[in-house]
């Protein structure tokens, strides 16, 4: 690794170099020659890593911001990242997002790093296992990720958080039950958030009954917790339940469920390496005057 990127970026990170941890993300982000051995070479980390997701105007990041100000005011230091979806065309993403987060990029405690999802439809960035493992090796005390919003097929943060809160709205009503083949599996804790408007309570309690099932078969009790965020109101109850979460760890069963997830996103991105959406593009774009057959070309790509 002596004339990598990476060189002389090792020790200021474990120091918590913020600007250092900034250009290993980015090194990290477009996979610069050198980043296999950097990555091998990063300690185990026990930072826990908190997954926020949930429908699109949930009010995720403000969730996040209230708690950046709950462990902020403890004393922690958080690291957070937030992926925004991108445009299905260039890849590219407005970013805009952050403002509900802006009075944190000053503070010497907080690290906040903004992803474009980059057509990943997981609500997570392609390199989110790495970056994620980047961030626990700057010694936060807690990595937050906040996803975009999500739909009942895309959990992929379940196999990268060691708790993982999905947020709803009182008005989410009939859509918990789309919700309850993906996001309804995957939460270690429901927020409610917005509880203060009409019917908060009926839904928190049909939620409760609709959760029972679930109770048989895990650790611990999924804990249900009412928040308005804009206000910073029920904070605390969510840390707590957050603390309760990563007290009980994993089981071994979880932990390598987790782990094989990770395996798996990482060898199938180093199998599809060579390919990409652009290549594939411009190769149907070439035969299209001809009669195409989708799994004849699908085929070459298999094999090769």
């Amino acid at each position: 690794m002596s004339s990598s990127l990476y060189t002389g970026l090792q020790q200021p990170l474990l120091s918590g170099h913020i600007k250092s941890l900034s250009r290993c993300i980015s090194l990290v982000e477009n996979e610069v020659p050198g980043t296999a051995d950097f990555l091998e070479a990063l300690p185990a980390s026990a930072t826990p890593v908190i997954g926020i997701t949930g429908p699109p105007g949930a009010g995720k990041s403000t969730l996040v911001d209230g708690l950046i100000h709950h462990w902020v005011t403890a004393g922690k230091k958080v690291g957070v990242l937030c992926v925004d979806p991108s445009s299905p065309f260039n890849l590219g993403a407005l970013l805009g997002d952050r403002i509900r987060m802006s009075e944190w990029y000053n503070h010497p405690q907080v690290f906040i790093r903004s992803l474009a999802s980059r057509g990943s439809l997981g609500g997570l960035h392609p390199h989110i296992v790495e970056i994620t493992d980047v961030m626990k090796a700057a010694g936060f005390d807690y990595v937050l990720v906040e996803t975009v919003g999500v739909g009942q097929s895309e959990v992929e943060i379940a196999g990268l958080a060691d708790c993982t809160v999905v947020v709803v709205v009182p008005e989410a009503g009939d859509e918990i039950q789309t919700m309850k083949a993906g996001l309804m599996e995957i939460a270690d804790v429901f927020v409610v958030n917005k509880a203060d408007r009409p019917d908060a309570d009926m839904f928190v309690k049909n939620l409760r009954q609709m959760l029972a099932p679930a109770f048989m078969t895990r650790q611990h009790e999924i804990a249900v917790v009412k928040t308005v965020a804009q206000q910073r109101e029920g904070i605390d109850a969510l840390t707590t339940a957050i603390t309760d979460v990563l007290q009980l760890g994993a089981t071994n069963e979880r932990r390598s469920w987790l782990l094989a997830e990770k395996a798996w996103h990482l060898i199938q991105q180093q199998r599809m390496k060579n390919l990409s959406k652009a290549q594939l593009k411009q190769a149907i774009a070439e035969l299209l005057h001809s009669e195409f057959n989708l799994y004849q070309f699908v085929r070459q790509y298999v094999q090769a």
